[in-house]
């Protein structure tokens, strides 16, 4: 079993930059694809970056390209959000999530392809 608990959320304006962390236990993280999803108030959850097992490869959302930065530390066992230049419609709740069926350099883009969550934690961004 996973245990993922996020931190970093909270209330910025548009433009600013914040910072999450999901710290995870009870697995090698090393072990680990990670990614992070959100969801917004009556919206699906939808995915926003993932980061593989190596921290060799990654993938954004179109909607945050170039302004999020997904990294991984897997001797503190801890995957960050970098988010800048945030915008309105980047508040949701904000979801850390862990799997180990991919390979090394692999990541997964849907939520079917993650087993473990976080608890979430929210980013509102107001104009």
């Amino acid at each position: 079993q996973v245990q993922l608990v996020e931190s970093g959320g909270g209330l910025v304006q548009a433009g600013d930059s914040l910072r999450l962390a999901c710290a995870a236990s009870g697995r090698t993280f090393s072990r680990l694809t990670m990614g992070w999803f959100r969801q917004a108030p009556g919206k699906e959850r939808e995915f926003v970056s993932a980061i593989s097992k190596s921290g060799g490869s990654t993938n954004y959302a179109d909607s945050v390209k170039g302004r999020f930065t997904i990294s991984r530390d897997n001797a503190g066992n801890t995957v960050y959000l970098q988010m800048s230049t945030l915008k309105p419609e980047d508040t949701a709740v904000y979801y850390c999530a862990a799997d180990s069926r991919w390979g090394w350099g692999s990541v997964a883009q849907s939520t079917g392809g993650y087993d473990y969550w976080g608890q979430g934690t929210q980013v509102t961004v107001s104009s």
